[in-house]
């Protein structure tokens, strides 16, 4: 074995806390802060969102986020040395659930709400446009993150 199942162990319940802090951020989201923007008028919720898609990122949320994602890899490579198949689902199911569909998604639709001009006439319509899709994928991301925390635990 190139590296002992202790450590292993310890990996997976480390991807596993990290999933769940992912998990936290999206349901914070999905629970909170779209319903909250969403009572604002449009030009002014996507320039908030605007802003706080700016201010995620930085070094905290880089080290959860993309830390979480790398522990996630090694989960799934090493399942066959030690852990569960649950490990492996787990693994899995954050890193297509999450990740995927942020990449795939959600970074595509920050960019494009980003785009829009803070103060043109057309960044209601971008809000509108992002909105409800972005919350619909946020909503998958937050259900993969806690079922990947939650078998990752099991497994």
């Amino acid at each position: 074995m190139w590296v002992g199942s202790g450590v292993l162990d310890v990996v997976a319940f480390v991807a596993a806390i990290g999933a769940g802090l992912v998990a936290g951020l999206f349901v914070a989201f999905s629970m909170a802060v779209m319903p909250g923007l969403a009572r604002l008028p449009a030009a002014t919720a996507a320039a908030a969102m605007q802003q706080i898609n700016r201010a995620i990122l930085n070094p905290v949320f880089g080290l959860v986020f993309g830390g979480t994602a790398v522990l996630a890899v090694v989960v799934a490579a090493t399942t066959g040395v030690t852990g569960t198949p649950l490990r492996l689902v787990g693994a899995l199911v954050l890193l297509v659930g999450a990740y995927v569909v942020t990449a795939a998604v959600n970074v595509p639709l920050n960019n494009a709400l980003d785009a829009a001009d803070p103060d043109g006439p057309g960044l209601g319509t971008a809000w509108e446009r992002y909105a409800g899709p972005w919350t619909r994928w946020n909503h998958v991301r937050a259900l993969a993150s806690t079922a990947g925390a939650v078998l990752l635990m099991l497994g």
